[in-house]
């Protein structure tokens, strides 16, 4: 029986070190930002006028949040906006990424995830909507990066209302997350915590695809994937 034991034990330790390593993210998650968010109808607001990475101007980005009894309500007004780029041709879940966007990343939990919702909302009020399985939490160069996508919004519950107001140089963008995406039964969001960040991409056919980024948490490196830099947010 003792030598079957030092078998077994040997046979696990060599399975064990054939296993990829995953570089997990080592950042100071301390650093990142916090935000505390009210019930509806009152807000909680993020905003940001500085590039990702390198801290430069940017224009104006506001985010007014709160929750309800069933859903997250996100606001969005992306300022001193002038050209209002996108493809009209693309529809849900395309790579409206590439053109101008704003963005949202959302965690359930204050822990530093590797699992979140990804979701995007253009000028023409077209969405990308899935949840993102990033193991590195850095999307790590050839390591595992998956997306797994929300197709029937209106079913789901998400919702998107998008304005422009060309005049102002402004669009805005309210959207509804259902709750019970994170397993959060009706009436049961106060007091919860999160991890969230906020972005925006500007772009012009003169520019494309070369894009100017924004951030509310800003990470060190010109992607939106670097979890640790999430924002702590709070349901009060």
């Amino acid at each position: 029986m003792k030598s079957l034991r030092i078998w077994v034990s040997t046979v696990l330790v060599a399975i064990g070190a054939s296993l990829p390593r995953l570089a997990l993210a080592t950042y100071p998650i301390a650093a990142a930002p916090s935000l505390q968010v009210p019930g509806c109808p009152q807000f909680g607001v993020a905003h940001f006028n500085k590039t990702v990475p390198d801290q430069q101007d940017f224009p104006y980005t506001e985010v007014a949040l709160c929750y309800n009894w069933n859903n997250i309500t996100m606001a969005f007004s992306a300022w001193n906006e002038t050209s209002f780029y996108f493809d009209p041709a693309q529809g849900t879940n395309d790579d409206i990424w590439k053109y101008e966007v704003m963005e949202t990343f959302v965690a359930l939990g204050d822990a530093d995830p590797q699992t979140y919702l990804e979701f995007e909302v253009s000028p023409n009020n077209v969405t990308f909507n899935a949840f993102i399985y990033n193991p590195t939490k850095v999307r790590a160069e050839n390591a595992t990066f998956e997306r797994f996508y929300i197709n029937n919004t209106l079913e789901t519950g998400f919702n998107a209302f998008t304005t422009l107001d060309k005049k102002q140089k402004l669009w805005s963008s309210t959207i509804s997350i259902p709750l019970g995406l994170f397993n959060i039964d009706n009436g049961a969001a106060k007091g919860t915590k999160w991890r969230m960040n906020f972005f925006r991409t500007v772009v012009d056919s003169a520019t494309f695809p070369n894009q100017t980024l924004g951030g509310w948490s800003s990470p060190d490196k010109a992607s939106f994937h670097i979890t640790p830099f999430f924002g702590h947010v709070e349901f009060t």
